[in-house]
């Protein structure tokens, strides 16, 4: 596994910048600079980010695109609306929230979507040594809910509610990055952190392997709350953690799709150019993480309550 990640490490570090102010999806005179909102550099939208990134350059004529360190879901939205990004991940159900203007928005934000791409996996790690089995067991422990303007922040908050729990009050509260929570959690300054992402991240791998008896809970019993106060983008337990990052149990969690995202007002072109090197290009991008295996044509069509970019659109109807 060691060895996995520095090779995508390596991929990511050769396609991925520092990121700046976006294009917007406009041209200019030396042709179009895309900056790709992602996540940390631990997590799969980073390392997905920085592969798409390679691709879009190589197979978009006059194209640059870049891949940057951000929050993730929340953040990335406002960066798209704001015009300092040109695509963004995202969950599901941020993303539904974005264009609602519910919760953390307190407007409809104005984004389209490329596609959806793969599903997320909401990880509940407790930190070696600390006795939780379930959710509702955090209760009075030193918890990370992700870094502000993330969407595990907002899964960690509607996960912990849905279990009978205030997040503000109930805990003791923090706000870590992925790569911060793995590191607290090694040095035991927090009992637990959340992390939703795709599979595997790879700082819960490096935790999992460096602290064999780090743990992950079950989240079973608090899916059917958060999908009938929620919505349905929280769609399932169809996947088992523990095998994943080979730790003992049967684990099953909340699951939630992921969406690429661009701003309402790139053009159509731009925005089918991109679709069409998303799916094309779908080995490379496997070959830089396994997640975009996933990547298919019926699953890509399904982003509602975001509407498809007509760009995105019009490739879709292409293919039948």
């Amino acid at each position: 596994m060691k060895r996995i990640f520095a090779i995508v490490a390596a991929a990511v570090l050769t396609a991925a910048g520092c990121g700046g102010g976006g294009a917007g999806g406009g041209g200019g005179g030396s042709g179009n600079r895309l900056s790709i909102a992602t996540g940390g550099t631990t997590g799969v939208y980073y390392v997905y980010g920085g592969g798409l990134a390679k691709q879009l350059s190589a197979n978009i004529a006059n194209t640059q695109a870049t891949a940057s360190v951000t929050s993730a879901s929340v953040e990335n939205i406002k960066l798209l609306a704001s015009g300092k990004a040109d695509i963004g991940f995202s969950q599901a159900d941020t993303a539904a929230d974005a264009v609602n203007g519910k919760d953390t928005f307190t407007a409809k934000q104005p984004i389209k979507a490329i596609a959806r791409i793969y599903d997320n996996y909401a990880h509940v790690v407790v930190a070696p040594g600390v006795e939780a089995t379930r959710v509702a067991d955090l209760k009075g422990k030193r918890v990370s809910l992700g870094p502000a303007n993330s969407g595990t922040q907002v899964v960690a908050r509607r996960m912990m509610q849905a279990a009978g729990l205030n997040p503000d009050t109930d805990i003791s509260k923090q706000q870590l990055s992925i790569n911060e929570a793995v590191q607290a959690a090694k040095d035991g300054t927090i009992d637990a952190f959340f992390w939703v992402g795709g599979l595997p991240t790879a700082g819960i791998t490096d935790l999992a392997t460096s602290k064999p008896d780090t743990k992950l809970l079950d989240a079973s019993d608090v899916l059917e709350k958060m999908r009938a106060t929620h919505g349905e983008q929280y769609v399932g337990l169809d996947v088992d953690l523990a095998a994943t990052y080979k730790l003992t149990g049967s684990i099953k969690t909340v699951t939630i799709p992921n969406v690429l995202l661009v701003p309402d007002k790139m053009s159509e072109q731009l925005a089918y150019d991109i679709t069409k090197t998303l799916f094309t290009k779908k080995a490379e991008l496997t070959a830089v993480h396994p997640e975009a295996e996933k990547l298919d044509v019926e699953l890509g069509r399904q982003v509602a309550p975001v509407e498809l970019h007509p760009g995105a659109a019009r490739y879709f109807q292409e293919q039948g």
